[in-house]
């Protein structure tokens, strides 16, 4: 009570529970749970040995640090890393064209149209029940919706490393580091069945694609897609600059 004769009541607030930061960090959701979303506990990165194991010490150690560093974080599940940059060049022959839009059919894993510029976005995210990583790539298409590439990488098969293209698709990689770049060369296609991989024959092999990662330096790096076809010649070839 004042002097006025007003009482003056405070309200008191009872805390239900722990704060966020008393709780920790919030559950991460795997995207990627045989069709079933999955909440998982996340955690703090950690290191992560999946892409070093497939080369050789020397190699590896020959990388320029911010490669290695881009490809030795493992995240927690559900959790996702972004790299913003721009298209620098897309080709397509013809037959590269047709290949593209026939792929459509398996979840369309390659690019659709030419260009020489428009924003790109790269997303890597951990997926443990895909046995790998999702990665997505959105690139722009002038005045048209993005065309969205999902593909999956898993660690596992005879190269240790494969490129899950959809509807069963898979692409053995092989992974080697030429003047101090990351190069994964295709070595051979298969489908999945039933569990089992059943080796595509090379002559329904759409050619043989070359990914190479090269640092750029200053926070950046250049991506670079190369489908080249025995008989046809190179199908597709794309480039695009990324930023960390």
């Amino acid at each position: 009570m004042d002097g006025g004769g007003s009482i003056h009541t405070v309200a008191v607030l009872k805390r239900s529970g722990p704060t966020q930061s008393e709780r920790g960090p919030p559950p991460a959701l795997d995207l990627c749970d045989r069709g079933r979303g999955r909440l998982v506990a996340a955690g703090p990165p950690v290191s992560d040995a999946r892409f070093s194991n497939l080369f050789a010490r020397d190699a590896w150690a020959s990388l320029p640090e911010a490669v290695r560093r881009r490809f030795s974080v493992q995240m927690a599940p559900g959790e996702a890393k972004h790299y913003a940059g721009e298209i620098i060049e897309t080709r397509l022959s013809f037959a590269g064209r047709c290949l593209a839009h026939l792929a459509r059919l398996v979840g369309a894993p390659l690019p659709l149209a030419e260009a020489t510029s428009g924003h790109a976005l790269t997303t890597v995210q951990e997926a443990p029940a895909c046995g790998g990583q999702i990665w997505t790539r959105m690139y722009a298409r002038g005045r048209r919706m993005p065309q969205v590439i999902q593909t999956v990488k898993r660690f596992s098969g005879p190269t240790g490393l494969e490129e899950y293209l959809g509807y069963g698709l898979l692409m053995r990689l092989t992974s080697r580091v030429e003047d101090r770049a990351l190069v994964f060369r295709s070595a051979g296609y298969a489908v999945e069945i039933a569990g089992r991989a059943l080796r595509v024959p090379p002559w329904l092999a759409p050619g043989d694609c070359t990914i190479t990662h090269r640092d750029l330096g200053g926070g950046e790096f250049r991506f670079e897609l190369v489908l080249e076809h025995p008989v046809l010649g190179v199908l597709i070839r794309q480039s695009a600059r990324f930023r960390d």
